[in-house]
């Protein structure tokens, strides 16, 4: 599937330091610095409605590591689905009355749009689950073989003990909650912990068989069907990258289920870890909850640029928030980034140049993409009276992704 188009970013001298990102296994900052090439799975949409300001913080904030990893010096390969096939986007066609590849196809063109307005670095591999389904049908066919899975009817789910017994992944590895804890969050999110038949309710469906109505695939020895949610992002990912990653990323409402089997599956079909580094970034709120699609207290993106508003004003209402951090996004966020960038750009056409700013700049982003810092720094700069250093908007450019001038 087609991604969007790659926007620019400046070459700066020399190179900056390897950042380091918290991780949350280990509850502890680790250098991310990759084996090889610098590898990153950021978790994508499910399309059925538009880009909200929590899915661009997400995807900001990587797009942030991705610009520290080539300015120093790495080569970095990208990787995001889209589950494009899921009961959300099937409940929310039915309820519309379109047809789900429509609403999938109108709905991924958006976010395509929104992030190449945001000037958001597009993924290498931009990949749809329903162009894998071959891939996870084999896959899954390898768990059943190997007893990392059984049959309840005619869908297949994850054992969850014995992948542990055979693989160097246990439950509760990479979210450390407790099993109470899991189970609420099962019921939450997408698992279906009360399924008589199950081994453990914990257990997460691999292969949906077909239902009246649902769409399916073929599944050879597995019956028809679809594919289960984690293990879409375990195939694509042993698909298009080296295992383990240098990065797993994505909101930290995917830490359990979603990140914890799709770690599991990894394992179990690979017997190596699945990612080096578990990264998550906090959830953005909009009049008191988490922004969401199930509550409807979106803004959105393509709202908002529709109406006028400048991308790069959004864009720096965002990092204005450490990613890790949760947040609430109002008007007052947005006419600050606003204000800023018409700062800087006054700035900008300084004529007298003051001290270089990327020292700091790459020091600060490297300590778990501390972007407000970063964006401190340059308000300093702003206010000392004189213009910027020779290279300081390239640097403004490269790394916080935010053209001036």
């Amino acid at each position: 599937m087609r991604s969007w188009t790659r926007p620019a970013v400046p070459r700066l001298p020399g190179h900056g330091p390897v950042p380091h990102l918290w991780d949350t296994p280990t509850s502890s900052l680790v250098e991310a610095r990759p084996l090889a090439i610098a590898s990153l799975y950021v978790c994508g949409i499910t399309p059925y409605d538009a880009t909200h300001l929590g899915h661009a913080a997400t995807y900001l904030a990587y797009d942030t590591l991705i610009r520290l990893w080539l300015d120093a010096g790495f080569d970095v390969t990208y990787v995001q689905n889209v589950t494009d096939v899921d009961d959300p986007l099937l409940e929310r066609a039915t309820a519309t009355g379109v047809d789900w590849r429509e609403l999938a196809a109108s709905q991924i063109d958006l976010f395509r749009a929104d992030m190449q307005s945001l000037a958001v670095i597009p993924p290498d591999h931009y990949i749809a689950v329903t162009e894998v389904v071959p891939s996870i049908v084999e896959a899954v066919q390898r768990l059943l073989d190997s007893g990392a899975a059984y049959r309840v009817g005619t869908d297949v789910y994850f054992d969850s003990a014995a992948a542990a017994a055979a693989s160097p992944w246990h439950l509760g590895q990479e979210s450390r909650l407790d099993r109470d804890t899991m189970l609420a969050l099962s019921a939450e999110r997408g698992g279906d912990p009360l399924t008589p038949g199950k081994r453990d309710p914990l257990d997460p469906v691999l292969w949906r068989g077909e239902r009246a109505g649902e769409p399916s695939w073929p599944g050879g020895g597995l019956g028809p069907g679809r594919p289960g949610w984690h293990i879409e992002c375990s195939v694509i990912a042993q698909d298009f990258m080296d295992i383990p990653l240098t990065v797993q990323g994505g909101g930290h409402d995917l830490v359990f289920p979603h990140h914890e089997f799709s770690a599991g599956h990894t394992a179990a079909l690979t017997g190596h870890d699945h990612a080096g580094i578990y990264s998550h970034a906090g959830l953005v709120a909009y009049r008191g909850e988490k922004m969401s699609k199930s509550l409807g207290n979106l803004v959105l993106v393509s709202q908002l640029t529709g109406a006028g508003v400048d991308p790069r004003g959004i864009r720096l209402g965002v990092l204005a928030h450490h990613y890790r951090e949760d947040w609430e996004w109002t008007d007052g966020v947005l006419d600050e980034g606003i204000e800023r960038l018409h700062s800087w750009s006054e700035w900008a056409a300084r004529p007298t140049a003051g001290e270089p700013l990327l020292p700091g700049l790459r020091e600060t982003l490297a300590r778990d993409l501390d972007t407000p810092a970063a964006l401190a720094l340059v308000d300093a700069a702003v206010l000392s009276g004189v213009g910027p250093a020779d290279g300081d908007l390239a640097a403004l450019h490269a790394l916080l992704g935010v053209e001036i001038g």
